[in-house]
């Protein structure tokens, strides 16, 4: 994980108004995939699992299918689907993820898909940021920089991006 050397200087920024957020919005094109917001949230120290969340949109006429993921951050990346059935959370690894043009991916903390970071290298602490690599059937690879944000500020950020 990367630490800006200028996060110090930023947050003053920020805090007067006079600098947008690093991470409020990031996004990737890559062929006819659109790859908006990519952000985790931040881990307790000794964790040794974490969750990456982003939106993936289709913008040509073919699906997409997400086969894989990996990252500097953590040894594994996993894609994950969970569900809360009454009261309990279930989590489950799934082999691959189908993007239609008309039914964009939403991954949002709490619910759904996620990609799922295990064995964590380090903490992953608000303000860092790191590579991931998506890995796709039929259209290779596509390298993002994930942002490490409160869950509520990364979803905002991340519906902020719809209609660009």
């Amino acid at each position: 994980m990367t630490r800006h050397p200028f996060r110090l200087a930023a947050a003053c920024l920020l805090a007067t108004g006079l600098l947008p957020s690093l991470a409020a919005a990031h996004e990737q094109q890559a062929e006819d995939l659109r790859i908006a917001h990519p952000f985790a949230t931040p881990t307790p120290p000794g964790a040794m699992t974490g969750g990456a969340y982003l939106d993936i949109e289709v913008t040509g006429d073919r699906p997409a299918v997400l086969v894989g993921a990996r990252s500097p951050a953590s040894d594994v990346v996993e894609i994950h689907h969970m569900t809360m059935t009454d009261g309990t959370m279930r989590m489950r690894p799934v082999p691959e993820l189908r993007i239609t043009p008309d039914a964009p991916v939403r991954m949002r903390p709490g619910g759904g898909h996620h990609l799922m970071l295990i064995d964590l290298r380090g903490p992953l602490a608000e303000g860092d940021h790191f590579p991931l690599t998506l890995e796709f059937a039929e259209r290779g690879e596509v390298e993002v920089e994930v942002w490490v944000q409160d869950a509520t500020e990364g979803s905002a950020a991340a519906d902020g991006h719809h209609g660009h």
